[in-house]
């Protein structure tokens, strides 16, 4: 089902619950067939208007701090995961009676917070220093990564009162990956795996993408779960989002300095940081690569940042004023990394409905702007 693109007021983030859907329904297949977990990670997706939805699949939320376990509980009312690298002292009662299970970053953590955790489920990270990640900032177990307590540093004697172990060392990989890091996981920790009930394999896992192996998965997670009789969860945030609907941008002048420049009211700064930090080049509906086209335009955003400029891109008939412009796969890790750099006005959040409808979900304003500030 094609969205109808002229519904749509812009700048926009527009998901469609029909792939939101089908995602969920490959999601679910692998929690049936495996046994596993899925815990939707907030750091990736957190559009709460669809938690009804995604809550009627997976069992609850991942968090990385107070106010992420906050709105997992608030708005999908199932189980809530939170890890910190630090927790903080005048956080941590609170995020205790949000959370059924945090996670500690190191023993120092633990030992500090332990008697406050009362009936929470509590566990550790490790970091098995070993992942394929490339791009060194989304790479957990890089050189000095903070995340994770590595095998030196492991305090075997502390560890009355931890139900489980938790890695996280992927970012967008698939099974092949995973069994590589279990490999090397289990031959520095797995004397520890039979003392827990559970073991978090953390996200990264990019089930949903085309050419993932999913029975490689199933496979991988069976074997393991029965091996050390434990509760594996997995907590993915992009999988649930990948490729369920775009940024939708308007064209608003066109100016020529040498290189014909199309504006438009969308940021890669402001609305599409990752592009920035990965780096990747998105990908733009009904346009051609470079000079594919005959006409050829350079997007740049309405900010003062003098590189805030998106890519060039071809098409076969002039750009003009008002035109659209649909950035695909923008639903996760975008809008909720999104600032207000100069002023620009946030891009609102809607859904396409399987009945084929436009529904605004959210529409920010100049006091959402003034609000952050003092």
């Amino acid at each position: 089902m094609a969205i109808d693109i002229s519904k749509i007021p812009t700048p926009c983030y527009v998901c469609e619950e029909e792939l939101l859907q089908k995602n969920l329904d490959l999601l679910d297949f692998v929690q049936k067939k495996s046994g596993a977990k899925i815990l939707l990670a907030l750091k990736g997706y957190a559009m709460w208007s669809t938690f009804a939805r995604i809550g009627k699949v997976v069992h609850g939320t991942a968090a990385s701090g107070l106010w992420e376990a906050k709105l997992g509980h608030e708005e999908m009312g199932k189980e809530v995961h939170t890890f910190s690298p630090a927790y903080k002292d005048d956080e941590i009662d609170e995020i205790v009676s949000l959370s059924d299970h945090m996670i500690f970053n190191s023993f120092g953590q633990w030992k500090r917070f332990r008697d406050r955790a009362g009936a929470v489920s509590c566990g550790m990270r490790i970091n098995p220093e070993y992942s394929e990640v490339e791009t060194e900032i989304y790479n957990p177990c890089a050189m000095g990564s903070r995340l994770g307590v590595r095998l030196e540093n492991f305090e075997e004697d502390e560890l009355e009162g931890i139900d489980g172990l938790h890695f996280h060392t992927l970012c967008e990989q698939d099974s092949h990956v995973l069994e590589r890091t279990l490999k090397v996981t289990e031959e520095k920790f797995g004397k520890y795996f039979h003392r827990m009930k559970w073991v978090n394999f953390g996200g990264g896992h990019h089930i949903t993408r085309a050419g993932y192996d999913v029975e490689k998965l199933v496979r991988l997670i069976k074997n393991f779960s029965q091996k050390y009789n434990v509760q594996v969860y997995l907590e993915p945030g992009e999988a649930i989002g990948w490729q369920t609907g775009p940024l939708v941008s308007s064209v608003v002048d066109i100016v020529n300095n040498g290189v014909q420049v199309a504006i438009l009211d969308v940021s890669i700064a402001n609305h599409m940081p990752d592009c920035l930090e990965m780096p990747y080049r998105p990908a733009v509906r009904n346009v051609g690569e470079g000079g594919e086209y005959a006409h050829v335009y350079r997007f740049g955003g309405p900010t003062c940042l003098a590189g805030d400029f998106i890519g060039d891109f071809s098409f076969p008939d002039p750009l003009k004023i008002g035109d659209k412009v649909v950035f695909e796969d923008m639903i996760h890790y975008t809008f909720v990394k999104t600032t207000t750099f100069n002023g620009i006005k946030l891009p609102s959040l809607g859904i396409w409905t399987k009945e084929n409808e436009f529904r605004l979900v959210k529409e920010f304003t100049y006091q959402d702007y003034k609000g952050r500030l003092s």
